[in-house]
């Protein structure tokens, strides 16, 4: 009998860490991206609820699969069994800037 794999992702969104379990992962057909699929959450006890975790459950809820800009990825591990998916405040992480945009001088000729 084959093992499943499961695989824990971090990659930085809105200037948040995300951590997220998949069972796939791959490359994209996309230049630049990483395809995720069949994400994984844990069953959600009545009794203790994890905001983070829920928080993911609603913003992946009915997505198929996910692409990730490559540059936004941190780490993608083969985990032994799923955890916790938790977003986590981007402390003294760079922030990126985009490039300016040219605007021509008014007074140039």
């Amino acid at each position: 009998m084959s093992r499943k794999r499961i695989y824990r992702i971090g990659f930085i969104h809105r200037d948040e860490i995300y951590e997220i379990y998949a069972r796939g992962v791959g490359q994209s057909s996309m230049a630049g991206f990483v395809e995720v699929s069949d994400l994984l959450f844990g069953e959600s006890s009545e009794l203790l609820v994890d905001p983070s975790e829920e928080r993911l459950k609603n913003e992946f809820n009915r997505i198929k699969r996910t692409y990730i800009p490559v540059h936004a990825i941190l780490r993608i591990d083969e985990v032994e069994k799923e955890g916790h998916a938790r977003v986590m405040e981007a402390e003294g992480t760079a922030r990126v800037t985009p490039f300016s945009v040219f605007t021509p001088d008014e007074n140039s000729d």
